[in-house]
Protein backbone atom coordinates (compact mmCIF):
# COMPACT_ATOMS: atom_id res chain seq x y z
CA UNK A 1 0.00 0.00 0.00
CA UNK A 2 1.41 3.39 -0.93
CA UNK A 3 1.53 6.34 1.45
CA UNK A 4 -1.26 8.03 -0.47
CA UNK A 5 -3.53 5.00 -0.09
CA UNK A 6 -2.70 4.73 3.61
CA UNK A 7 -3.96 8.25 4.40
CA UNK A 8 -7.00 8.24 2.10
CA UNK A 9 -10.29 8.86 3.90
CA UNK A 10 -12.53 5.84 4.42
CA UNK A 11 -15.09 5.19 1.72
CA UNK A 12 -17.93 4.49 4.15
CA UNK A 13 -19.94 7.45 5.42
CA UNK A 14 -20.63 5.41 8.54
CA UNK A 15 -16.92 5.30 9.42
CA UNK A 16 -16.57 5.83 13.14
CA UNK A 17 -14.13 8.63 14.06
CA UNK A 18 -12.50 6.52 16.79
CA UNK A 19 -11.35 4.08 14.11
CA UNK A 20 -9.60 6.92 12.31
CA UNK A 21 -7.30 7.73 15.24
CA UNK A 22 -3.73 6.60 15.00
CA UNK A 23 -2.89 7.18 18.66
CA UNK A 24 -5.06 6.38 21.62
CA UNK A 25 -6.95 9.33 23.07
CA UNK A 26 -7.15 10.33 26.69
CA UNK A 27 -10.16 10.25 28.96
CA UNK A 28 -11.40 13.68 29.97
CA UNK A 29 -13.02 14.40 33.28
CA UNK A 30 -16.29 16.30 33.43
CA UNK A 31 -15.16 19.29 35.49
CA UNK A 32 -17.89 21.81 34.70
CA UNK A 33 -19.66 22.72 37.94
CA UNK A 34 -17.05 21.00 40.13
CA UNK A 35 -16.03 22.70 43.39
CA UNK A 36 -12.93 20.87 44.64
CA UNK A 37 -11.99 20.48 48.30
CA UNK A 38 -8.90 22.57 49.01
CA UNK A 39 -8.01 21.22 52.46
CA UNK A 40 -4.27 20.85 51.84
CA UNK A 41 -1.62 22.60 49.74
CA UNK A 42 -1.35 19.45 47.58
CA UNK A 43 -5.11 19.48 46.86
CA UNK A 44 -4.93 23.18 45.96
CA UNK A 45 -2.02 22.61 43.59
CA UNK A 46 -3.75 19.60 41.97
CA UNK A 47 -7.02 21.55 41.51
CA UNK A 48 -5.19 24.51 39.96
CA UNK A 49 -3.38 22.19 37.54
CA UNK A 50 -6.78 20.87 36.44
CA UNK A 51 -8.07 24.45 36.20
CA UNK A 52 -5.14 25.31 33.93
CA UNK A 53 -6.05 22.43 31.60
CA UNK A 54 -9.74 23.36 31.72
CA UNK A 55 -10.95 25.32 28.69
CA UNK A 56 -13.66 27.23 30.50
CA UNK A 57 -13.98 29.88 33.17
CA UNK A 58 -13.25 29.27 36.84
CA UNK A 59 -14.33 31.28 39.86
CA UNK A 60 -11.60 31.97 42.43
CA UNK A 61 -12.64 33.14 45.88
CA UNK A 62 -9.83 34.78 47.79
CA UNK A 63 -9.39 34.46 51.55
CA UNK A 64 -10.44 38.12 51.92
CA UNK A 65 -13.81 37.26 50.33
CA UNK A 66 -13.27 38.90 46.94
CA UNK A 67 -13.83 36.85 43.80
CA UNK A 68 -12.50 36.82 40.29
CA UNK A 69 -13.95 34.75 37.45
CA UNK A 70 -12.17 34.09 34.21
CA UNK A 71 -10.00 31.87 32.07
CA UNK A 72 -6.71 30.65 33.57
CA UNK A 73 -4.06 30.99 30.87
CA UNK A 74 -0.88 30.62 32.96
CA UNK A 75 0.31 29.28 36.28
CA UNK A 76 3.66 29.48 38.00
CA UNK A 77 4.40 26.88 40.61
CA UNK A 78 7.01 27.89 43.18
CA UNK A 79 8.44 26.22 46.25
CA UNK A 80 5.63 27.53 48.47
CA UNK A 81 2.03 28.66 47.98
CA UNK A 82 3.20 32.24 48.47
CA UNK A 83 5.68 31.82 45.57
CA UNK A 84 3.07 30.26 43.25
CA UNK A 85 0.42 32.08 41.23
CA UNK A 86 -2.19 31.72 38.52
CA UNK A 87 -2.84 34.31 35.84
CA UNK A 88 -6.24 34.71 34.30
CA UNK A 89 -8.25 36.80 31.87
CA UNK A 90 -11.26 38.09 33.82
CA UNK A 91 -14.65 37.22 32.38
CA UNK A 92 -15.84 40.82 32.72
CA UNK A 93 -12.92 42.14 30.69
CA UNK A 94 -10.07 44.28 31.83
CA UNK A 95 -6.46 43.34 32.08
CA UNK A 96 -4.79 40.13 33.08
CA UNK A 97 -5.03 39.31 36.79
CA UNK A 98 -2.65 37.35 39.01
CA UNK A 99 -3.68 35.50 42.16
CA UNK A 100 -1.21 33.87 44.53
CA UNK A 101 -2.04 30.31 45.54
CA UNK A 102 -1.76 31.39 49.20
CA UNK A 103 -4.67 33.86 48.67
CA UNK A 104 -7.11 31.23 47.33
CA UNK A 105 -9.86 30.01 49.65
CA UNK A 106 -12.12 28.31 47.07
CA UNK A 107 -12.21 27.35 43.41
CA UNK A 108 -15.20 26.51 41.21
CA UNK A 109 -15.30 25.39 37.58
CA UNK A 110 -18.12 27.65 36.38
CA UNK A 111 -17.85 28.00 32.60
CA UNK A 112 -18.48 25.51 29.85
CA UNK A 113 -15.36 23.54 28.91
CA UNK A 114 -14.92 24.36 25.23
CA UNK A 115 -12.73 21.30 24.71
CA UNK A 116 -15.25 18.85 26.19
CA UNK A 117 -17.66 16.79 24.18
CA UNK A 118 -17.41 15.14 20.83
CA UNK A 119 -17.21 18.18 18.58
CA UNK A 120 -14.61 16.62 16.27
CA UNK A 121 -16.54 13.36 16.05
CA UNK A 122 -19.75 15.27 15.28
CA UNK A 123 -17.97 17.29 12.57
CA UNK A 124 -16.61 14.13 10.92
CA UNK A 125 -20.03 12.42 11.07
CA UNK A 126 -21.74 15.47 9.50
CA UNK A 127 -19.08 15.65 6.79
CA UNK A 128 -19.56 12.01 5.79
CA UNK A 129 -23.36 12.33 5.87
CA UNK A 130 -23.21 15.31 3.49
CA UNK A 131 -20.67 13.59 1.24
CA UNK A 132 -22.83 10.44 1.09
CA UNK A 133 -25.80 12.60 0.12
CA UNK A 134 -23.81 13.81 -2.89
CA UNK A 135 -23.13 17.32 -1.69
CA UNK A 136 -20.06 19.12 -2.96
CA UNK A 137 -18.21 22.13 -1.55
CA UNK A 138 -19.10 20.87 1.92
CA UNK A 139 -18.83 23.51 4.61
CA UNK A 140 -19.59 22.62 8.18
CA UNK A 141 -19.86 25.53 10.60
CA UNK A 142 -18.44 25.24 14.13
CA UNK A 143 -20.84 25.16 17.03
CA UNK A 144 -21.47 28.40 18.89
CA UNK A 145 -19.26 29.12 21.88
CA UNK A 146 -22.17 30.50 23.90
Amino acid sequence: MSGREAVRAPESPAAHPDHLEVAAGTARQQLEGWVPELASPEELRAALEQAFDYRGDVLITRKDGTTVEGYIFDRRSGASLEDSLVRLLPKNGGGKTSVRYAEIAALAFTGRDMAAGKSWENWVRQYWEKKAAGETNISIEPESLE
